[in-house]
């Protein structure tokens, strides 16, 4: 799989393929939003999932929904950069606008759990930058499914439950931070993914440009 990305005419550096995980409840849809909001050069991954529609959302645009037998179509076209099971359903990133995001010099979010993340980071490399947000405590992580008012409470049970799990692969991100305040954890990850942006590798026409400087020109 290559999705390597040429430089452009206009463009400066190369794009980032951001990764929000988290156990539900812990803040990375809030965050996520309210990144998209605050940074126009960031879009957000639309993914494909087997899952019901629920009130409130549209098809294509929170995302695509599928039907089974229509993502095992997918999954044998090679059409996904990653999926995974995630609880009853599946959930997998379409390859085709990550390409093309990439090649127009945008920045991608996903909202994608370990099991996504782990086949990102093997596709993808130095692309993907991989951010982890915890609780401030598993009280607190319970209080803010109970507040979302969306699950009863044995959903919301086995969300405690898999939490744990989840919580367990915190040493395979690049980052991670405990979300106490949700202004603070959103200027953490900002100031995170400016100083991704500003790496060496990330920077298309350096080496040429450090080449004149060399030789005076």
């Amino acid at each position: 799989m290559d999705l390597s990305v040429e430089p452009g005419p206009n463009r400066t550096r190369r794009g980032l393929l951001i990764v929000l995980s988290s156990p539900s409840g812990a803040g990375k849809s809030t965050i996520s939003r309210m990144l998209l909001s605050a940074d126009p050069e960031v879009t957000m991954s639309i993914s494909a999932t087997t899952r019901p529609i629920r009130k409130g959302e549209q098809q294509d645009r929170d995302y695509h929904f599928v039907s089974e037998g229509e993502f095992d179509q997918l999954i044998a076209a090679g059409e996904f950069v990653e999926w995974a099971p995630v609880f009853d359903y599946r959930y997998g990133t379409p390859k085709a606008p990550v390409k093309a995001a990439l090649k127009a010099g945008r920045d991608i979010l996903f909202d994608i759990d370990w099991q996504g993340t782990q086949q990102l980071h093997a596709a993808m490399g130095e692309d993907l930058v991989r951010i982890f947000i915890l609780p401030p405590s598993v009280q607190e992580l319970e209080r803010r499914l109970r507040a979302r008012g969306t699950d009863g409470d044995e959903v919301i049970a086995f969300r405690m439950q898999r939490a744990g799990s989840e919580i367990s692969h915190w040493a395979e991100y690049d980052y991670v931070l405990v979300n106490r305040d949700t202004d603070t954890c959103l200027a953490q990850v900002r100031a995170i993914v400016a100083a991704e942006r500003l790496k060496r590798q990330r920077q298309l026409g350096l080496v040429p440009f450090v080449r004149d400087l060399v030789a005076g020109r």
